[in-house]
């Protein structure tokens, strides 16, 4: 019988998605579920880009531009104007949502066996992007009790090797809602100039930032142009994770020209997608201000629930719509997965994503879980009600 390659024996199984079966399984039994497992917010799409979809008048649906329909990129490049960012459209390449963009960024600077430097937790795909290009991930890790602050410069230096090519850093960050600082950006620049190393900044939730704090872009820092690589998407900004549309930005005109080569041979990203992303541009500020204060609701509610149930704590993150909370749980996976074949409380139970699936480092995250606080209040307090009455009863409580 032919084999399967060691790549795919080697490609994670998504701690987010893997317990799908179970979950469906409790639906079946008439149990009522509620998904903060997945980051797919309930917010609805802003209309301007449905709309565009609805009035499409193409005769044909066609190619695009293997980096993207000209004047999407164009609009970005405004777009990107009132963050204080300047770019052309020539800088940048639209993939297949930011997952397409990052693997582009990987292949094109990244040979097999090389080393991307990445602080855990991290997304879980990224290691499947990092198995997928033949890279390896060397994990920094950051502690949930100092709110999963960027680690010492120390702890990357020591990481460093000649193989080294690349840090990656998710601002605000999934699965943990840190917002890193200005102080903790330089820390990041004077690495990336010391060693000449590539920066790959996911900044894909840089709307939701809470508290007054703001965002910081990568692409602010001083003398490392040629080094940044952006990654972006309209999935969270507009709730469209189904649009499938993210890009990539460089200054770097060898890593752009390369990355294209990769863009032309998947031959170019999906056509009522860029429609309906480029539209969305034209969402009113009014938009972002009301999802803005439901997250800060949604987030204070679940951070306030958590840390009043015994035994656990869960930082107060500045950005993003995840938390990850440290349960008094003996094991992460099987807990989550408790949670959909064993337990309900008034015939209602809710999905969590297990931690441990985003860390590198083996046995960590065993009693951590990720929380996406994408449902609605009421929802949401109905899910830690659930919560707070199974880690009651659950076998393998600590």
């Amino acid at each position: 019988m032919p084999t399967i390659s060691q790549k795919g024996r080697r490609m994670p199984e998504s701690p987010i998605r893997k317990l799908v079966p179970y979950a469906e399984a409790a639906k079946k039994r008439g149990v009522k579920v509620y998904h903060l497992n997945i980051g797919q917010p309930d917010i609805h799409t802003p209309e301007v880009a449905l709309e565009a979809i609805r009035n499409f008048s193409g005769k044909v649906v066609e190619y695009s531009h293997s980096a993207g329909i000209a004047s999407y990129r164009t609009r970005l490049a405004k777009y990107y104007e009132k963050h204080n960012i300047f770019v052309s459209p020539d800088e940048i390449i639209i993939g297949a949502g930011a997952s397409e963009a990052l693997l582009f960024a990987f292949q094109t600077i990244m040979d097999p066996g090389d080393e991307v430097i990445i602080p855990e937790p991290f997304y879980a795909n990224y290691n499947g992007f990092a198995i997928n290009s033949g890279v390896n991930v060397v994990p920094i890790p950051s502690g949930i009790d100092s709110g999963f602050a960027l680690p010492p410069i120390a702890d990357f230096e020591k990481s460093i090797t000649p193989r080294t090519k690349a840090i990656l850093v998710c601002n605000p960050n999934n699965p943990t809602g840190y917002l890193y600082s200005e102080e903790e950006l330089e820390v990041l620049r004077q690495l990336v100039i010391k060693y000449d190393l590539y920066l790959i900044a996911d900044e894909v939730y840089r709307e939701f930032c809470y508290d007054g704090n703001k965002h910081h872009s990568c692409m602010h820092l001083k003398g490392i142009e040629n080094n940044v690589i952006l990654i972006d998407s309209v999935s969270k900004r507009y709730s469209a994770c189904g649009v499938r549309i993210g890009w990539m930005i460089s200054k770097n005109k060898e890593v752009m020209q390369t990355a294209l080569k990769f863009a032309q041979a998947r031959l170019s990203p999906p056509s009522f997608g860029q429609i309906a992303a480029e539209a969305a541009i034209d969402t009113p500020d009014s938009y972002f201000d009301e999802v803005l204060v439901e997250y800060l609701q949604r987030r204070d509610l679940v951070v306030d629930r958590i840390n009043k149930m015994e035994g656990a704590f869960c930082p107060n993150p500045k950005g993003a719509f995840y938390v990850v909370a440290r349960l008094p749980i003996d094991d992460s996976d099987r807990f989550c997965q408790w949670l959909l074949e064993d337990f309900a409380y008034e015939n209602q139970t809710v999905m969590l994503a297990p931690a441990s699936g985003f860390y590198s480092t083996p046995g960590r995250g065993k009693d951590e879980v990720r929380i996406s606080y994408v449902l609605n209040t009421n929802d949401l307090a109905h899910a830690m009600d659930a919560l707070e009455h199974a880690l009651k009863v659950y076998p393998g409580r600590k």
